[in-house]
């Protein structure tokens, strides 16, 4: 299987058993994209995300930046389902709201 993977050009993601693929990047638990701050490239690698929902996310926050996570359910073509495979890759970081900071939420 390796093999196989290698000739490909792809390569195992070792003991988590997740597959990488070179020039596509991949969205961890470890390293989660903040919905207010993140480029619509890095959105597109969120899953189940394309580059059409990640164009509908920036527009979203561009009228009112995410104050939680669970508001990206707001976003068109963002339903609880595909939430819930987004819950563990994102975050919100601190938005401005009227100039000041608003509180960190998730």
């Amino acid at each position: 299987m390796v093999v196989a993977g290698l000739l490909c050009g792809l390569s195992l993601g070792g003991v988590t058993g997740t597959l990488l693929v070179p020039g596509i990047a991949q969205a961890t638990p470890e390293q989660r994209i903040d919905l207010n701050a993140a480029s619509a490239d890095d959105l597109a690698s969120l899953p189940g995300i394309g580059p059409a929902k990640a164009a509908a996310i920036v527009e979203y926050r561009a009228k009112q930046p995410f104050a939680t996570t669970e508001e990206l359910m707001q976003v068109q073509g963002i339903g609880a389902k595909l939430f819930d495979q987004l819950r563990e890759h994102v975050t919100v970081g601190a938005a401005k709201v009227s100039g000041k900071p608003a509180q960190q939420a998730r």
